[in-house]
This record gives C-alpha cells, sequence and structure tokens, in this order.
C-alpha cells in the first residue's frame, strides 16, 4: 500500500511539475512578446519624433521664407553709390546668418543657374527656346528655392533657355 501511496504522489508530483514547466514556458513566450512590443513601440516613437521635427522644420522655414525674399529683392535694387553702406551690409550680414541657420537645420538652396531643368526643383516661370537647342539650362533664379533632403521646401523659380 505505501507503494502505491508513494507512486501516486510521485505521479502528482510530475504532474504538477508538467504544469509548472508549462506555466514557466507560457509566462517566457509572453514576456518576450512583450519585450518585443516594447521595442517596436519605442522604434514607432522614435521615428514619429523625428518625423515631427522634420514637419517643424519645414513650417518653420515656410514661413520665414517670405521675410527672405523681402531681404534678397531689396539687396539686388541697392543704388550703385550705396552698395558699400553699413546699412546694406547689415542687411548682407543678416541673410548670410539666414543661411548658417538653414545649413545647420539641414536646409538647402536649390541650385539654379547654369544647372539642367528639374521640374522635381524648379519651377518655370518663362521657357527661352528660340536657340532651338535640346537641352533645358535655367538661366535666371527669381525666387530661391529650398529643400530638406530630398522634400521640396519651395521649388525654386526660373527662367529657362533651351541649348
Amino acid at each position: 500500500m505505501t507503494d502505491k501511496k508513494h507512486s501516486a504522489k510521485s505521479d502528482s508530483i510530475n504532474e504538477e511539475l508538467l504544469s509548472a514547466k508549462q506555466t514557466i514556458g507560457d509566462l517566457t513566450e509572453a514576456l518576450q512578446r512583450e519585450r518585443a512590443d516594447s521595442v517596436n513601440l519605442r522604434r514607432q516613437h522614435e521615428m514619429a519624433l523625428s518625423s515631427a521635427r522634420q514637419i517643424a522644420k519645414v513650417n518653420t522655414v515656410r514661413e520665414l521664407l517670405p521675410a527672405i525674399d523681402s531681404l534678397e529683392r531689396s539687396l539686388k535694387h541697392v543704388p550703385e553709390d550705396l552698395k558699400d553702406n553699413d546699412y546694406v551690409k547689415g542687411v548682407e550680414a543678416v541673410l548670410k546668418q539666414f543661411d548658417k541657420v538653414f545649413e545647420s537645420m539641414g536646409i538647402e538652396r536649390i541650385k539654379t543657374v547654369g544647372e539642367e531643368f528639374d521640374p522635381n526643383y524648379h519651377e518655370a516661370v518663362h521657357m527661352d527656346d528660340t536657340a532651338g537647342g535640346q537641352k533645358e539650362i535655367v538661366s535666371e533664379e527669381l525666387q530661391a528655392g529650398y529643400k530638406l533632403g530630398d522634400e521640396v521646401i519651395r521649388h525654386a523659380m526660373v527662367n529657362v533657355v533651351t541649348r
């Protein structure tokens, strides 16, 4: 009788042990899934934060561009006798500061004059095809364009000539 009791007790312990091992396995799997979910959530949060920063940069630059355009236009119309005036030099310095800030933000001015026309970056205001050439080359920049990486913030407004 004691062998039967001992055997029954041993079977009961083995069942409890198997059950405990199964529970440990289930909990380990659940913990691994939670860790993976946590890593994915952290990665998604970082990507969303980076995207929000990019959007904020682009929106800030778009808000500043009209003021920068006005400063650049004013410099194009400075009378010859005032070119060396301290006031004009101050406006030029302000524009250089904007360029440095944009550079630190990763904002690039789109290349124009002498470049081949690219509708991804340039907006043609006037096309001069009297030369009858095959290549469309930007001949004049009317308004600067800017980009952040591959994202165009504003297309450059240009005149184009064929060569």
